[in-house]
Order: structure tokens, then C-alpha cells, then sequence
């Protein structure tokens, strides 16, 4: 018999072991009645909104003038059965969570679905615009599709669009969901709670973080790495993080950040216009229309000089 089925006499006391943990550790068990809204439901969420934000593109293929309707009407209702249920999950959770009695959670959650289905027709003007966003400033980009297909960019914009209807609808937990799994797909981190205005367009992508309280302007361009983050983390008088305080920062229209920029604090305004260049380090607030960049850092060489900084030759004297 083999080694590691010899030992298996010892799982039901391993078993106990893990179970007795749970008591010392309660922080982080659900062992209520109650169910927590499933992850695999909210990305199969995730990608029916896909199919019906972009007809066509995601979803049923072969969709025309004459078949829209039919296509777009089933994914609407299994969108609704997944919204009603998930959603229903998320608010009883909360409820029970906040020590309240749950007594009109589910007539709630329906509301919400219907809301949030109402909601699509603008999130698809919004993300219309996004997506021309990227054609315009990227020249890599041969067409609006390959930016629809292919661009992380644009995925990550789409799932906040989605999860920020949510958030806005005060629905728990379930717009978290979202932009985390758009984060660990694209490495970028768009929280729900940001406030993002039209044409907003992330070039490249990887590492991009968006605070909870940043306010995004229109016309707004950010390449990879960009941080725009808290300054510090203010906390009461008994050492508590103080929740839902302005922590993250303000762009205005029409700002550019370059790569690895990081821009930091509730205070701090980029003014309309303005340029940061790369790896820029911002705390305080600058004037629209400003250019940041750092100087020239000083390079040393060692071993041979590349040619361009090899000194040229000596010109021969005319005999």
C-alpha cells in the first residue's frame, strides 16, 4: 500500500483540528443561513453585460438589424435573474451584517436589477465615447474594434462603468467583485466608488490604481503605472481609519498622466490641461495647464561609451 494511504487514518483528526481553528478565528468564517452573492455569477454577469453593451462583439454571434431584438431581449432576462438573485445575496448579507432586520430585500434587490437595466442605453453612450477616446489617442490602434476586442484598457473601463452603475444604486459588495476581477485580469485597479467622466481613455494599462474618492474629469488620458492614490490614512481618536472621507485625488479635464506618475492625497487638484510627466511624485495641487516633469537624470557609463558619446576625430590639416 502506498505511503500517503497508510496515512490517511489521520484525516478525521486533522478534520477536528481545522474545525476547532474556525472557533479561534471567526473573523473570517460565513457559517450563517444567509448566502453570500457566488463569484462565478458575478463574472457570468460580467459577461452578459458584455454581450449586450457590444452586440455583436461578445455574446450570440450573427446578430443583425432583423434578430436584435430577440437576441438582446434573452440575454436581458437572464441578465435580471442573475442581477435579482446576486443582488438579493449582497443586501441580506449587508442587513444581517449591520445587525438589521431584513424585511423588504428581495422587493429591494428587484428594484435595483430593473434600475441598473434601465441604466444600460447611458452607460453605452458613455462607453461609446471611451472607446473613440482610445482610437484618437492611440496611433497603434487600426480600428474601434481591435480596441473593443483587445485593449485591457478598455475592458477595465467597461467593468467599472458597470460596477459603478452598481455602487451608485448602493449595492454591496457585488461592484467590489467586478473591478477586482477586471484587475486581476488586466492589472489594473479601478475602485467602484470613483468618479470618472467622459472620454476617458488608459493607454497600455498594467498597474494603473484608481483610488475610492478620485474625481476624474472628461477627456482624460492615463498611461501604465499610474498611481492616484491616498497621502496617508487619517484615523480617529481611538486609532480607527476614518472611512469615507475625500483621501484620493481630483483631475480635470483634459489632463495627461504619463507612465509610473504617482499622485497622491484628497487635496490635491491637477488643474484642467495640465501634463505629468513620468514617474512624476505629486502631493500638493498645481495650476491648469501646467507641464511636471523631472530634469534629466545624470547617466554613467562604464566600460566603453555608447558612439553617440565617443568624441569625433580629429580633423587632418590640409598639406
Amino acid at each position: 500500500m502506498r505511503e500517503e494511504l497508510k496515512l490517511k487514518g489521520r484525516l478525521p483528526g486533522l478534520i477536528k483540528d481545522i474545525v476547532a481553528s474556525y472557533a479561534r478565528t471567526r473573523e473570517i468564517n460565513h457559517l450563517e443561513c444567509t448566502a453570500l452573492p457566488d463569484r462565478e455569477k458575478v463574472i457570468e454577469m460580467v459577461s452578459v453585460m458584455l454581450g449586450v453593451l457590444y452586440p455583436g462583439y461578445f455574446g450570440e454571434k450573427g446578430i443583425d438589424e432583423t434578430t436584435v431584438e430577440f437576441h438582446i431581449g434573452t440575454q436581458v432576462e437572464a441578465l435580471h435573474r442573475l442581477l435579482f438573485d446576486q443582488i438579493s445575496r449582497a443586501i441580506t448579507h449587508e442587513c444581517k451584517r449591520l445587525g438589521r432586520v431584513c424585511t423588504f430585500c428581495e422587493d429591494k434587490a428587484e428594484e435595483v436589477a430593473i434600475d441598473f437595466i434601465a441604466a444600460i442605453p447611458s452607460m453605452r453612450e458613455m462607453l461609446a465615447l471611451d472607446v473613440q477616446a482610445a482610437y484618437d489617442g492611440d496611433p497603434a490602434a487600426k480600428s474601434l474594434d481591435e480596441i473593443i476586442f483587445s485593449y485591457p484598457g478598455m475592458f477595465a473601463i467597461t467593468v467599472y462603468r458597470i460596477a459603478h452603475e452598481l455602487h451608485h444604486l448602493g449595492v454591496p459588495l457585488i461592484p467590489r467583485m467586478m473591478t477586482e476581477y477586471a484587475h486581476a485580469v488586466t492589472g489594473i485597479d479601478i475602485h467602484p466608488g470613483a468618479r470618472i467622466g467622459k472620454r476617458f481613455f488608459i493607454d497600455h494599462g498594467t498597474g494603473v490604481v484608481i483610488g475610492e474618492t478620485t474625481e476624474i474629469g472628461e477627456n482624460v488620458k492615463l498611461y501604465q503605472g499610474v498611481t492616484l492614490g491616498a497621502l496617508s490614512f487619517p484615523k480617529d481618536e481611538k486609532g480607527n481609519l476614518l472611512r469615507g472621507t475625500k483621501r484620493h485625488p481630483t483631475l480635470e479635464d483634459n489632463v495627461t498622466i504619463y507612465s509610473g506618475a504617482t499622485i497622491l492625497g484628497g487635496e490635491t487638484t491637477i488643474g484642467k490641461g495640465s501634463v505629468v510627466g513620468g514617474n512624476v511624485w505629486l502631493t500638493h495641487s498645481i495650476e491648469p495647464g501646467t507641464k511636471v516633469v523631472i530634469e534629466d537624470p545624470q547617466l554613467r557609463f562604464r566600460g566603453p561609451k555608447p558612439e553617440a558619446e565617443k568624441p569625433a576625430p580629429a580633423k587632418k590639416r590640409a598639406e
